[in-house]
């Protein structure tokens, strides 16, 4: 056996080890066992008797909690196991706040101790009233989007969309006399950032990891950040390959738009506000990614999300509030969402990582082996088009390709790109926007 969340080992007692007891009390419990090594072996205990008397009364002294102590024997010495329960209240040791989180024990400040005291009230992070703050700071535009998503969804009367602001935010139980709640701001204020720093999403198109060629950044209440970040996507990060079925114009993205979309909301829902970190998604030839600054719902490991678990949200008033808009489907079904909509267009379906400090999701396009632009090129290559086309058609999917690797990926020299990219400059159908280096092309 090993030491784990449950069980510590100690070779002697002292009495700061009574951080320890509070720690397995704060979490979920467990065995603190004095007289073992560090490797489990029985090294016995001095004054064990003495001991069973002293340990339950200082405990009970300072963190104000019942342990059993029990007096064991191995090898012809003496041990003692000290049982904690978890306790449904914060235990506090003079003060401080300590949590067992795997075989250490942790000391909780900051946001992790906010976090943890609203836990064990029962609360979550987004449930939390915000004093000065009402109705009358909200702008009526941020609530008229919602009520045109809530009507399209069916999923509210129109009783109730039809009340006032006021009466709106106490249906959606994003109020708690005389406050609103921290939801209510991020969902409904104009600047929710005012409250709740780092609450936007930041976009950044990489040519190489440390190559960033240009970013934006979005701003608004979620409904707006959710709304604009796809667009911005889809118009300026992922260019479309056009395609033509008779008449009709086809636009087909390397990624489905769909699961780019549950992506999205998964991070806006799932985020841990209190960081302070904004969302960010990080766009590449032929790769993006998503990361947000969250936990797994319900501590729940990659593993059982990717086997399509349902879980509950980290947010649950902002989820409970987007379902009624529609814009999800229901709780905890945005992973297995993501996977068949990847499925239907024959990409990999993408990576979920845990390992940043946050929650990661990582699409790949579907290239077997080529990147998105060779794929394209090598297709307009072999129908011979003339380098003035050829360019234009690149640059359309990928304005921040320089001329030089335009020739690299061609096969054409640099000076003929460069002739033929002037030529299209002088006739008014490209122009270059920004500095030499970081700018991209326009159409």
């Amino acid at each position: 056996m090993k030491e784990n969340q449950h069980i510590e080992w100690k070779e002697g007692w002292r009495d700061e080890y009574i951080k320890w007891i509070c720690g397995f009390a704060n979490a979920m419990g467990g065995t603190l066992v004095i007289g073992k090594n560090n490797k489990g072996i029985v090294t016995g205990v001095d004054h064990a008797e003495k001991l069973m008397v002293d340990i339950p009364n200082k405990v009970k002294d300072i963190l104000g909690i019942i342990v059993d102590v029990n007096l064991k024997s191995a090898r012809g010495k003496d041990f003692l196991e000290i049982l904690v329960e978890p306790y449904p209240y914060p235990v506090s040791y003079r003060g401080e706040y300590h949590y067992r989180s795997g075989s250490t024990k942790q000391e909780l400040k900051g946001a992790a101790l906010d976090k943890f005291l609203l836990q064990k009230q029962g609360k979550r992070w987004d449930s939390v009233p915000v004093p000065q703050v009402g109705v009358a700071d909200f702008r009526n535009d941020s609530f008229e989007l919602f009520r045109t998503k809530a009507a399209k969804s069916g999923r509210m009367s129109d009783d109730v969309l039809g009340d006032n602001n006021k009466a709106l935010l106490e249906n959606l139980q994003l109020a708690e006399e005389p406050y609103l709640k921290r939801a209510a701001i991020l969902l409904f204020h104009h600047a929710p950032e005012k409250y709740v720093p780092g609450a936007y999403v930041k976009i950044g198109f990489f040519r190489t990891d440390a190559d960033l060629l240009y970013q934006d950044e979005v701003h608004g209440n979620l409904f707006q950040q959710a709304d604009k970040t796809l667009d911005l996507l889809l118009t300026k990060y992922l260019r479309a390959n056009i395609s033509y079925e008779g008449i009709t114009r086809v636009e087909k993205y390397p990624f489905p738009k769909n699961a780019l979309r549950e992506a999205l909301l998964n991070a806006l829902v799932h985020k841990d506000y209190s960081s302070g970190t904004p969302i960010q998604i990080s766009v590449y030839e032929d790769k993006i990614i998503f990361w947000n600054d969250g936990y797994l719902p319900e501590n729940w490991t990659v593993k059982q999300l990717q086997e399509k678990h349902p879980s509950k949200p980290y947010n649950p008033l902002i989820a409970n509030t987007f379902f009624r808009t529609g814009l999800i489907e229901a709780w905890g079904r945005g992973i297995e969402k993501i996977h068949n909509e990847c499925k239907l267009v024959g990409i990999p379906a993408p990576e979920i990582n845990y390992d940043f400090a946050g929650l990661m999701i990582t699409f790949q396009a579907g290239t077997k082996g080529k990147t998105q632009v060779e794929t394209q090129v090598e297709t307009q290559v072999e129908k011979k088009a003339k380098t003035p086309e050829l360019i234009l058609r690149i640059l359309s999917a990928h304005p921040e390709m320089s001329l030089v690797e335009i020739a690299k990926i061609t096969g054409k020299s640099l000076s003929a790109v460069e002739r033929a990219a002037s030529k299209l400059v002088r006739e008014g159908r490209l122009r270059h926007v920004g500095p030499k280096k970081g700018g991209y092309w326009k159409l």
